[in-house]
Parts: structure tokens; C-alpha cells; sequence
């Protein structure tokens, strides 16, 4: 299915329904739809047509949605961009993917005015909530722009969105994402709209990450409500689901954690909310636990995938987060908290060896996928496309094992993953230890270069407000919890983990860092 037919099945459907709430905003889906064509004709005047490609650079806001739609009606390719990148690297996105026009806050303008003699490709610029003296204002565009219909004619395998990779490692990539690579997960695990059941869907991810693209297409097809927050906010979080009595939300990890250590936690009626889907980066088990017992009555879910997957293609369901039962039911609940669940119905996953075959139950190989959804490729980028997609799996970098019971544990990303005189050590695992140690806020495992055994451990450890603990404390906690060769042989304490915008710890800056050899025992 075209992805434009999720909008146009909730504009028939429920009209008047409010499908965005941004700021002092309230856009239905008939409005949505409209202003959607209307975006859609402005584009197709300034030249854009099939195969075209659309930037943004923005926080989260109402165009954005407005200008994926747009594009895909054009049949033409949306390219979100990380708004919290540099200009150096704004300038590489936007020569590699070669946007015909680029839509950009007003907070943006100036960056982009230094730069725009090195762009190669973009030839019209649109500003969004401002003015500028050079390029036209998006409002007014609008405003003035013919509301006929356009109706995509592109196939479903058609490329419709370029999703720029993180680009922790050298420069981003941009994935190759169609249309069926939403709608295969869409239409599978997502009710369409019903005129009696209105869900509000508090939108906080970024979007130009698939976590919050696939948010988009979920309540755009669900005909929910979207709650939109530019940059996420604890506070102001808080406040909008209380005000607009938000039922569904999803977050990330260090999100959630934010949330509850926020002082004015319980000072918010957070009680509407019925379910939060997290994912994006590792949820550890502490958090989670935590966030069963503070929200009474919502229901998680872990949503695992990545940008070259689209959507979500393994999930740990509500049922597995409600911890009662037997105290052996409970004991196994618990540890399945630490997985990522199992396997979607729709897709194909499995652990596989670096020889290329399937493990068996309890073996640490890399998590390869296989389906519809998957991304077509890298942009422009063959040889790492071959490298990721190998006899029709999709090899996702994440090192984990299956139990016999078809759960998906995570051991930490293939290159992060350590080895100590021949023996592979799982960041993870260690690190779900440290996590749950009482005065331990948050703390992250590094391999450190070592002649004698290749790799040791190093632990990075961030402490809790006003609690202290010694190296040899924390290493004695580990050796009592692990096999003697996983507990970290040395411990250094910072005030914060360095992260990416959606939580994930940055291994490499951390290894840049903390690289110093770890000094011999005795």
C-alpha cells in the first residue's frame, strides 16, 4: 500500500477528528489532507516530480508530517534530517542525497545561508514558522497553493523516504526505505481508524528517526491523535499528556528514566496513559521495573528494530510486563524483561554464526532479519549494502542469542562486543548488573587494548546524586553476579554518559576517553 492511503483512509473515515495537536494547533484530518495537497502543489510548481527528492531540517512540528505526505504524493522521496547535526554535516546529507528543495526552521536559516554555496543540488528554500528576506514562508505558500487532488502512481517497492543513519561511525548513510517497508508493518499490527475509538498518541521521538516516523504512520492510519512535542521535555511532557489526557506514548529509555526522576513526577495525573511502547536504545531492567510500579494500569511494550529495518521486527508484548504469578513465574518475567522479545509474525529473524549459519538455542551470533519490510539499500553506497544484505538477510550489527523459549536476548553491537584472552564477553550483560547495583545511576562497558589478553574490561560508571562507592566496591559486586573473566578489571567514574539524540550510549567516544591500559592486579 502507498503510505498517502493511510491519510486518505483516516480523512474519510474520521474527517473531523483532530489528528495533530502542536502548540496552540488543531489540524483534523480533513484539514491535514488539504493542507497536504496544498503543500503537494507547491512542490510540484517548484519542479518536483517522481523520484525527486524533499529535505527537512526541523524539530518536530505539523509540516513535517505534512511534508512527508507531500512528497509521497508527488511520488517523489522525503529526507528528514537530524536537526541537532553540525553544518559540516548537514552539507554531506544534503550533497549525497540531493534534495530539489529543502523546507527549514527559522532557527535554521542562518546555518544554512553559511553553507548554501556548497550545496549542489537544492534550488528552492522554504521557511518554516519565520520569515526570511530571500526564500518564501511556508504559511504563505500554503495559504495561496491550489487544494486539487494528486494521487501518487508509483509501485509499493518504490523508494519514498532516505533516513540518514547516526553516523557514530564515519559519515551517515542514507537508507532506502519504500513504501511497503511501512505498510508491511502497518498493516499488520495497526487497527485502522474507527469512529468509536479515539486514541491520543503523544508524539516526542524525533522525526527524522524511524521510531518516530513509524509513530507517525501508525496514528496516522490508526486515526489517532497526535500530541506533538518539538524536543522532548520532561515537564512539558508531563503537562501535555495531563492536559490532553494522552493514552499512548513512545519513549526511550533514558525518556522514561528522566520522567521518574523528574521532582515533579508525582505531582502530575499521568493516569490516562494506557500504553507506552519503548525501544530505540537498551532498556535497562531497573528502569523498566521501576516504570511497572510508577505507572499502575499502563501496559508496555519494547519495540525493537532499527532504520534498516523500517519498523519494529521483534517485541516484547504487555503480558510479559506484568510481573505476577508463582514466584518461579516471576523470576522467569523478570529475565525476559532484559530481552527484546520475540520475533513479529510478519518477518523472519534469526541468529546467525559468522560462518552464516543459524545457531542453536543460547548462542551469540548477530541478529539477521528477512521480509518485505526491510530497507532496499544503502543510498549510492553498494559495497555497505552488500555488506548488510547477504542471500536476502538483513545482518543488523546487534550480537544476541535466542532461548528455547523463542526469546531474543541482546549481547551488544558486533563491534562493541569484547575479547579477553579468547573469551567473548557481552557488554550487555555486564552492564545489567552494574544497573542494578543501589548506588549506580547508569554505567556503560568498554573494551580496553591489553598485550597480554587483547581486550579487559573497563566500566564507566556514573553515580546516583549523593551516593558513593569504591572501584574495587563495584568490581567485588560484578565477580559475585558474573563469571570471574566478565567482571570489569578496572572502574572509572563521569558525570554523564555521552549519548545520541535518541539515548544510545557512544561506545566509541567513550573508548577514545577512557583508553588508558588497565593496570595489573597484584
Amino acid at each position: 500500500m502507498n503510505t498517502t492511503e493511510f491519510l486518505t483512509i483516516s480523512s474519510l473515515i474520521v474527517p473531523d477528528r483532530v489528528a495533530m495537536i502542536f502548540e496552540d494547533k488543531r489540524i483534523t484530518y480533513e484539514q491535514l489532507q488539504d493542507r497536504v495537497n496544498r503543500l503537494a502543489n507547491v512542490l510540484a510548481d517548484m519542479g518536483v516530480g517522481e523520484g525527486d527528492r524533499v529535505a527537512m531540517l526541523q524539530v518536530n512540528c505539523n509540516e513535517q508530517i505534512e511534508a512527508c505526505f507531500a512528497a509521497a504524493k508527488l511520488d517523489a522521496v522525503y529526507v528528514p534530517l537530524n536537526f541537532r547535526a553540525r553544518a559540516d554535516e548537514i552539507t554531506y546529507m544534503l550533497n549525497d542525497s540531493g534534495p530539489k528543495v529543502l523546507l527549514l526552521g527559522e532557527r535554521y536559516i542562518d546555518m544554512i545561508k553559511e553553507c548554501a554555496d556548497q550545496l549542489e543540488s537544492v534550488e528552492h528554500f522554504i521557511v518554516l514558522e519565520g520569515t526570511s528576506d530571500e526564500w518564501p514562508s511556508y504559511d504563505a505558500l500554503i495559504e495561496s497553493a491550489s487544494a486539487e487532488e494528486r494521487y501518487p502512481t508509483g509501485d509499493d517497492d518504490d523508494l519514498t523516504m532516505l533516513m540518514f543513519t547516526a553516523g557514530t561511525t564515519g559519515s551517515p548513510k542514507g537508507v532506502m526505505l519504500t513504501h511497503d517497508s511501512f505498510s508491511s508493518y502497518i498493516l499488520s499490527n495497526v487497527t485502522p481508524a474507527d469512529p468509536d475509538v479515539e486514541d491520543r498518541n503523544i508524539l516526542t521521538v524525533p522525526l527524522y528517526h524511524v521510531a518516530g516516523i513509524q509513530a507517525v504512520m501508525a496514528g496516522i492510519y490508526g486515526g489517532r491523535t497526535l500530541i506533538i512535542q518539538r524536543q522532548f521535555e520532561a515537564k512539558e511532557w508531563m503537562e501535555l499528556v495531563e492536559r490532553e489526557r494522552a493514552n499512548r506514548a513512545m519513549m526511550v529509555p533514558t525518556m522514561l528514566k528522566v520522567l521518574m526522576d523528574h521532582p515533579e513526577f508525582h505531582q502530575h495525573d499521568l493516569s490516562s496513559l494506557e500504553v507506552v511502547t519503548y525501544g530505540a536504545a537498551p532498556m535497562p531492567v531497573e528502569v523498566i521495573k521501576r516504570a511497572i510500579k510508577e505507572l499502575p494500569g499502563t501496559y508496555f511494550i519494547n519495540a525493537f528494530g532499527q532504520t534498516e529495518t523500517a519498523a519494529t521486527i521483534t517485541m516484547l508484548p504487555p503480558e510479559d510486563h506484568i510481573l505476577e504469578g508463582t514466584e518461579e513465574e516471576i523470576e522467569i518475567k523478570l529475565k525476559r524483561l532484559s530481552s527484546i522479545g520475540k520475533p513479529l509474525d510478519d518477518i523472519e529473524v534469526k541468529i546467525i554464526d559468522e560462518d552464516g549459519k543459524f545457531v542453536s538455542d543460547g548462542e551469540v551470533g548477530e541478529i539477521a532479519a528477512r521480509g518485505s519490510r526491510l530497507m532496499k539499500g544503502y543510498w549510492r553506497q553498494e559495497s555497505a549494502t552488500a555488506e548488510t544484505i547477504r542471500d536476502g538477510w538483513l545482518f543488523t550489527g546487534d550480537l544476541g542469542y535466542m532461548d528455547e523459549d523463542g526469546y531474543i536476548f541482546l549481547a551488544g553491537r558486533a563491534k562493541d562486543f569484547i575479547k579477553r584472552g579468547g573469551e567473548m564477553i557481552s557488554p550487555e550483560e555486564v552492564e545489567q548488573v552494574l544497573h542494578s547495583h543501589p548506588a549506580i545511576d547508569e554505567a556503560a562497558i568498554i573494551g580496553v587494548p591489553d598485550d597480554d589478553w587483547g581486550e579487559r574490561v573497563r566500566a564507566v560508571v556514573v553515580l546516583k546524586k549523593g551516593e558513593s562507592a569504591a572501584e574495587d566496591e563495584i568490581m567485588e559486586f560484578c565477580r559475585q553476579r558474573l563469571a570471574s573473566y566478565k567482571k570489569p578489571e578496572s572502574v572509572v567514574f563521569c558525570d554523564e554518559l555521552p549519548r545520541n539524540p535518541l539515548g544510545k550510549v557512544l561506545k566509541r567516544v567513550l573508548r577514545e576517553n577512557y583508553d588508558s591500559p588497565v593496570v595489573a592486579e597484584g
